[in-house]
């Protein structure tokens, strides 16, 4: 049930530039997530009418509960792996948009589930498309991957589209195999002019406050840094493309609502920094060690036997600046800073909805198309 709405964006946010939202039934898998939950927030301002599909929030705490996001959209809790109630969430909710975000996100457990890992990224895609190919009034579908679908040759240039997808590990395989699937049913059923525009999207590495994930940076650092004891970096040489959460997510927005306009822009897209954000471990923690202050420090803990994760990785965003003029709005230092003031807005006691809204408001304030 969608209960009375917990602050409307849209009397602080200007959200004009994706007012083609506004009244449009939109489904959110994977809602419940540090991203899902963003984005929520996002189109939820934007005044769209939300249906979230997802297991329960991944983290405790969870950005999602922390946002109130149950009072703003339809919370359905369940398995992309589960064909037949995503099947009965179509028929019942017939969305317009389809933004699919659920899956299993971290490296290291799928080294340590590499099943579930695989059942979730590659047959919850299937599943998914599934209920798209038999849900009249579709308009435009996202997939959301990853930046590590790429056979990883530790170029120091960036990859482009058409670069070869063949992910290492578990988790980045999964992802390829996730994108292989969404190509074949673009080709096999969605090729019509009156079918659904399909898209996906390839990020970057994400930062942004209300991240509890465990092994991502971040909030590793915001851990330690809470507990008054030195960060533990474990690959501190590695290069990412990283970039403020927001930046993938008006992307993301953005290709939705481009495409179901405009078929000829459905496709591939990399979504991610300039060249001079794509940054080591060490110079992102650094950053946030300025910024966070009071004492905060890290100490160089790289593991002889660790799992394989790649050691340079940058992406080639020119097609989605040639083709939907999106291009980066915060630098690092931005992004860092803003992701450090909601941490501590949180530790605080502080709103961290109204932070998360401050955010979103000084993001749109600088995007551009």
């Amino acid at each position: 049930m969608v209960g009375k709405r917990s602050g409307s964006l849209e009397s602080v946010v200007n959200m004009d530039h994706f007012s083609w939202y506004r009244g449009r039934r939109v489904l959110v898998t994977g809602h419940t997530g540090f991203k899902g939950s963003w984005l929520c927030r996002m189109l939820v301002l934007a005044g769209a009418k939300v249906t979230g599909f997802a297991l329960d929030p991944p983290t405790d705490p969870a950005l999602y509960d922390l946002l109130n996001l149950r009072n703003d959209i339809r919370d359905i809790r369940s398995d992309v792996r589960d064909l037949s109630h995503l099947s009965v969430i179509f028929r019942t909710h017939r969305p317009e948009v389809v933004f699919h975000l659920a899956a299993q996100p971290i490296v290291r457990t799928g080294y340590e589930q590499p099943r579930l890992t695989y059942e979730t990224n590659v047959m919850g895609t299937v599943n998914l498309l599934e209920c798209v190919r038999n849900t009249p009034g579709i308009l435009s579908v996202l997939n959301v991957t990853t930046d590590k679908v790429y056979l990883n040759r530790e170029w120091v240039w960036g990859y482009r589209e058409d670069e070869m997808l063949d992910g290492f590990d578990p988790y980045s395989n999964s992802k390829s195999c996730s994108e292989l699937v969404t190509h074949s049913y673009v080709n096999s059923f969605f090729s019509s002019p009156d079918a659904p525009a399909v898209s996906t999207a390839r990020a970057g590495n994400v930062i942004g406050g209300g991240d509890f994930a465990r092994d991502r940076i971040l909030p590793d650092c915001y851990r330690a840094a809470f507990a008054g004891s030195a960060i533990q970096v474990r690959n501190p040489h590695a290069t990412r493309p990283y970039q403020h959460v927001l930046e993938p997510l008006s992307a993301y927005m953005e290709i939705a609502m481009r495409q179901a306009e405009d078929r000829s822009l459905a496709g591939w897209y990399n979504v991610g920094p300039d060249d001079r954000n794509c940054v080591t471990t060490r110079e992102i923690v650094d950053m946030f060690v300025h910024l966070w202050g009071e004492g905060a420090s890290w100490e160089n803990r790289a593991e002889e036997n660790a799992p394989h994760e790649a050691g340079l990785l940058k992406l080639d965003c020119s097609l989605i600046r040639r083709k939907l003029g999106w291009k980066s709005t915060w630098d690092m230092e931005e992004a860092v800073g803003n992701t450090v003031r909601w941490y501590k807005t949180f530790r605080d006691g502080g709103s961290v909805t109204e932070e998360t809204d401050r955010e979103i408001r000084s993001f749109l304030s600088h995007y551009s198309t």
